[in-house]
């Protein structure tokens, strides 16, 4: 398993939909956050991506020079860049970080927030355009010379002078839950990511984009992206997602799925009908809550119970062929520690030595332990 954390840039708290116990992502603060990922052994980091968030190139080019072996999965956005200046992005940033970063393909999924940064695609054109910007990206990242003219893009004599240190180049993450999503990740992608649904319906994408990578004679990796509420026990963890959502009034729940049901993502609508925005009909599966959907874009499901328990829930994912796990949980610096101190001793994961030594004190004033990147 690889396991990833989550690097919020559009602030964080200790409650969802509400200014109570809320902070701002000051770069003081994600810098905490970093170097914990780094320290605690985690694989990489997630940084999010749209207009709510702070500029993640920006942000993860800011926090490498301070970290020594975490991943930077960081977006490339199909629409609002060229496939060629992003190979130039990426070269570089692959370089000065001696190779630690990732890519997460975005092609968008609010209409709204699209239109406003000149994106007027509908849905499956988008993907095309992503078809297209994949296509060129990385040949040109092959050092071939590229000439392409396609339905939405078009170069001439295209070319990367400077290659990073990953060839030929980094890994592509990338999501999506519709057919025209599960083509471009047959054809193009490295690691195909799905939200933390039902393993069932897990298992149905990972088949389905299994057969599209075959035709293409391909193969394909596949990843989870989660929240995770894990205490001492089941019953301080249940308290915890229903202290979560504390303040969440229906008002709130209301408002929030009116702005996803204009969204023309698959995945959002998926994640949408798990809960029906219905307070009652959170816990959708073994251990599996969706109360972070309630007014949360994106992942709204979160792994809730003890440590034997949502490790054994995250390897049933395993057993899937999932073997990355981008994680997160509110507040991100508290809870990186807490499921490094609880769940990493249960689990297989390559990057983390399972011999420990005290070292310092976590931030619930507990001993918390170094590992060392293997």
């Amino acid at each position: 398993m690889k396991l990833f954390w989550f690097i919020p840039t559009f602030g964080d708290s200790r409650y969802l939909a509400t200014a109570k116990g809320s902070r701002r992502t000051t770069f003081s603060y994600v810098r905490q956050i970093a170097e914990a990922i780094d320290e605690l052994g985690y694989y990489g980091a997630l940084l999010p991506t749209g207009r709510s968030c702070d500029d993640a190139w920006i942000v993860a080019s800011s926090l490498f020079p301070f970290t020594r072996r975490m991943k930077f999965l960081v977006a490339i956005r199909p629409g609002l860049m060229s496939p060629t200046l992003t190979a130039r992005m990426v070269a570089t940033f692959d370089q000065m970080s001696e190779g630690r970063l990732l890519l997460n393909v975005v092609t968008g999924g609010d209409p709204v927030e699209l239109a406003g940064d000149g994106v007027l695609l509908d849905h499956d054109s988008r993907y095309e355009l992503t078809d297209e910007f994949l296509e060129i990206f990385r040949r040109v990242s092959r050092q071939e010379s590229v000439s392409f003219k396609g339905d939405h893009l078009e170069v001439r004599d295209a070319k990367l002078l400077f290659s990073g240190v990953q060839t030929p180049y980094p890994d592509l993450f990338f999501g999506g839950s519709s057919q025209a999503a599960h083509e471009v990740a047959g054809r193009h992608i490295d690691v195909y990511l799905t939200w933390g649904e039902r393993p069932e319906e897990v298992a149905q994408k990972i088949a389905e984009v299994r057969k599209r990578a075959a035709a293409f004679g391909r193969t394909i990796r596949f990843g989870v992206r989660l929240h995770i509420i894990v205490r001492e026990t089941e019953k301080e963890a249940w308290a915890a997602a229903d202290d979560l959502i504390r303040y969440v009034t229906d008002d709130t729940i209301e408002e929030a799925q009116k702005t996803f049901a204009r969204f023309d993502s698959a995945g959002q609508r998926r994640m949408s009908q798990l809960h029906a925005g219905n307070r009652d009909k959170l816990t959708i599966g073994p251990n599996l809550w969706a109360g972070v959907g309630l007014v949360r874009g994106g992942a709204g499901t979160a792994l809730v119970g003890d440590p034997e328990t949502v490790a054994k829930r995250l390897r049933e994912y395993a057993d899937l062929g999932v073997d990355s796990f981008i994680l997160s949980g509110y507040p991100h610096l508290e809870e990186a520690y807490r499921v490094a101190e609880l769940l990493f001793p249960l689990l297989p994961v390559d990057h983390v030595l399972k011999q420990v030594t005290p070292q310092y004190l976590s931030p619930f004033g507990e001993v918390a332990f170094s590992r060392e990147s293997s």
